[in-house]
């Protein structure tokens, strides 16, 4: 499988990672054992988790669970070192997780204990800010985002703290790498000159949504990847399961995402239908699986460091990974190109 440098590191990662938000109440842990077990074997080396997994649905009863999970497996297998490790630290508004408050220095610290912790490991190979405190337009937020009651240096005084913070966590070992999840262009770049002018860690990598439906990251964000050498790890590339077609004309299968989930985060609207539809009549035409036609996309894209996938069983994940195998035609780019003109945010 391809292998993209993440950053300016030397941190080397599969362009599929494979993500673990649905272990802990969709999938049970030797599931998550068996899904880790197939993606090493078929050359993924990149795992992505966070503190608040699993999400499908969060709760305080399970949270923690997936970090838990990839631990008993590292300690099972022994293949701690195969694998390029990212997780997160989790932003305010969940009172179970520090009483809900923002992310300071003392929160850092105590969330990084606590993740080597339940991973079984002394080292994370990417650390990421889950969500910033000033907000974010991510999570369906675009529509109503509005920067103006931001206070620029409170925001800059964090950023600021937060690296201070992360530069101790690495020179200690702790962490190889930092990067960012649910940012805007600003904020990546004001990460990357407070820590050009003050020697802290860089920012490798930033953790977005990014899908056929959902591809805000194409504008400024693209030129700041572009521009510091930060690459996208594209989250949701299926947007949540939408783009297999499952729900389409009302479906909710049982035990998906949609059912427990009802909205997929915002995602499940009438609006979504129509895109969808064509996508899955491109897909038809082509004979391309459409989940791999999807995933496929996103590996196309020129800032893209890996795209990050989901699956609650093995043949999902088989067919998932697999669509690094895919090479899209120049016709079916254009074709893709055609739809997302005619419908360019659906969700």
């Amino acid at each position: 499988m391809k292998q993209n440098i993440l950053g300016r590191t030397d941190i080397s990662v599969s362009e599929i990672c494979l993500g673990t938000m649905t272990w802990g109440t969709q999938n049970s842990e030797a599931e998550a054992h068996a899904q880790m077990d197939y993606a090493i074997e078929h050359g993924v080396n990149f795992f992505d988790t966070a503190e608040l997994y699993p999400t499908t649905p969060v709760s305080p009863e399970t949270q923690g669970r997936t970090e838990e999970y990839i631990g008993t497996w590292f300690q099972k297998s022994g293949k701690r070192k195969d694998v390029v490790l990212a997780t997160k630290v989790a932003g305010s508004g969940r009172d179970y997780i520090r009483g809900g408050r923002d992310i300071d220095a003392a929160s850092i610290r105590e969330a990084v204990e606590t993740s080597l912790t339940r991973l079984k490991t002394d080292y994370i190979d990417l650390y990421q800010i889950h969500w910033p405190n000033r907000g974010t337009y991510h999570f369906r937020g675009a529509w109503g985002f509005d920067a103006s009651g931001q206070d620029t240096q409170k925001t800059l005084s964090e950023i600021n703290e937060k690296l201070e913070t992360l530069g101790e966590l690495v020179k200690a070992g702790k962490i190889r790498a930092i990067g960012l999840s649910n940012e805007s262009a600003w904020g990546t770049q004001k990460y990357i000159d407070i820590a050009e002018a003050k020697g802290l860690p860089r920012v490798a990598s930033i953790q977005n949504e990014y899908n056929l439906l959902y591809r805000a990251f194409d504008l400024d964000l693209s030129e700041v990847a572009h521009h510091e050498n930060v690459g996208l790890l594209a989250y949701s590339p299926l947007a949540g399961g939408i783009l297999t077609g499952k729900y389409q004309n009302g479906g909710r299968p049982e035990g998906s995402r949609g059912s427990i989930n009802k909205d997929i985060g915002g995602r499940l609207q009438p609006l979504q239908e129509a895109p969808v539809k064509a996508y899955l009549e491109l897909a038809n035409k082509h004979e391309i699986d459409p989940a791999q036609l999807a995933i496929a996309f996103t590996l196309t894209r020129p800032f893209l460091a890996s795209s990050i996938i989901g699956a609650t069983s093995v043949e999902q994940l088989k067919v998932d990974i697999g669509s690094a195998d895919v090479k899209l035609s120049d016709e079916v780019l254009k074709a893709i190109a055609d739809i997302h003109r005619q419908y360019p945010m659906p969700i």
